[in-house]
């Protein structure tokens, strides 16, 4: 066996769960052979260079391996080799994420208090929200 469908090799090599989510990501363009956009059909053979992105990680393989049924973790890491640059990609970007600030920091306000809530509830109740209504008046329906 030298040559192999895209959508099943990913799925071999434990990149997507299921060759239908593997598929999937192949036809929003997410998955490239040696630079080129591809469809699941196309064939890979050993040595062609695969991008893809998982998420907001992108990462390069070099194909070492063709398995037609999916293995364990280890046997599938057998399947393909990363290159240098997309290992240095990723350690950069899991530093960016780990340096970035926390997103609950981002919050000022937050959550309203027990007597921000009274006041809502008060304005509320005090026709704030009767300007809005989309029915019908009383005096206009009677005219």
């Amino acid at each position: 066996m030298e040559r192999m469908r895209i959508d099943k090799w990913l799925w071999a090599a434990r990149f997507y769960k299921t060759r239908s989510l593997a598929a999937d990501e192949i036809d929003r363009h997410r998955v490239q052979v040696n630079g080129d956009v591809v469809k699941p059909a196309r064939e890979v053979k050993v040595g062609d260079l695969v991008q893809l992105r998982l998420g907001p990680d992108s990462r390069t393989v070099r194909v070492r391996g063709m398995s037609m049924q999916r293995g364990p973790a280890p046997v599938a890491q057998l399947l393909y080799e990363e290159t240098p640059e997309s290992i240095a990609s990723q350690a950069a970007a899991r530093e960016q994420r780990r340096l970035a600030r926390e997103p609950a920091h981002a919050i000022v306000q937050g959550r309203p208090t027990k007597r921000d809530r009274r006041h809502l509830d008060t304005a509320r109740h005090d026709g704030w929200g009767d300007r809005w209504s989309a029915s019908v008046d009383d005096d206009v329906a009677s005219h």
